[in-house]
């Protein structure tokens, strides 16, 4: 994708409080990635270059990666995982799989592998503990699959126990409401790609107006386009940080851009301290 249309690489810095989180633990590092989208054309090779050279000039303790690598032919995973090895940090990488990544049959079986032959840990309805018990790394199946059972793992947990969630779609975090969760990580809306200055995702703002419409309404007005529903339903949600319930989340704007483009929505490497 051409840098016009996309915009330079933004880093940003977060610091997220933990309540209960160890004293040794104050400071941990977390860099996010995510939606490379690697198919030779939605993510250039110096936006990639730039974003391993972002991740590990932060120096950060664990690197997380949440999801939508490829766009549909799985077989850039390949060529992609060569470069995502040289992601550094103290504990290692982990990921999470994203809808592309499960686009065909095969995908799944395809993407996985090519991590594991990095060292990249994909994480599915599983928990690491990069830090040690006092702090587990749940990677949530993808929402959109017949794998999406956070019940399998949240249910492992103690209630008392603070935990870091992976989970591709910001939309995930209405359900894991059932449990705590003390820092979601997400992507998936790419930030919603057009941002009006003042007022936030120009998607945001229009879906308000389509939901004020009764849905009796909408079909007869054949301007009011709802297919947007169908890639996230909480558009207010579409980059940032958020508090859901008593539960936090955060949602990277992602490396990958599709057309039009990017508007005052760059793609973003994140950098997260917890304190």
């Amino acid at each position: 994708m051409h840098w016009l249309l996309t915009g330079p690489l933004t880093v940003e810095k977060i610091t997220v409080r933990i309540p209960d989180l160890p004293a040794f633990l104050k400071g941990i590092r977390i860099v996010q990635m995510t939606d490379f989208h690697y198919d030779g054309l939605r993510l250039s090779q110096k936006m990639l270059e730039k974003a391993i050279i972002a991740s590990n000039e932060a120096e950060p303790d664990i690197v997380v990666l949440t999801g939508d690598y490829v766009t549909d032919n799985p077989s850039p995973i390949n060529k992609l995982v060569l470069q995502l090895k040289y992601l550094q940090s103290r504990y290692g990488t982990y990921a999470v799989l994203g809808n592309h990544d499960i686009h065909y049959a095969h995908s799944k079986a395809e993407i996985t592998s090519a991590f594991s032959r990095v060292g990249i840990e994909v994480l599915e309805n599983s928990i690491a503990y990069p830090f040690g018990k006092e702090l587990p790394l749940v990677g949530i199946g993808e929402y959109w699959s017949p794998y999406f059972h956070p019940e399998l793992v949240m249910n492992q947990l103690d209630a008392a126990q603070p935990r870091i969630v992976l989970s591709h779609n910001p939309d995930t975090a209405d359900i894991l409401q059932k449990w705590r969760v003390d820092l979601q990580l997400s992507g998936h809306t790419h930030g919603g790609h057009i941002v009006i200055p003042g007022i936030g995702p120009a998607i945001a703002a229009y879906s308000n107006i389509v939901r004020s419409v009764p849905k009796r309404m909408r079909r007869r007005m054949p301007l009011v386009k709802t297919e947007f529903f169908n890639v996230v339903r909480n558009w207010q949600w579409a980059k940032g940080f958020h508090r859901v319930g008593s539960n936090q989340l955060y949602i990277n704007r992602g490396l990958g851009t599709y057309l039009p483009g990017r508007l005052f929505c760059n793609p973003e490497v994140t950098v997260i301290t917890l304190e």
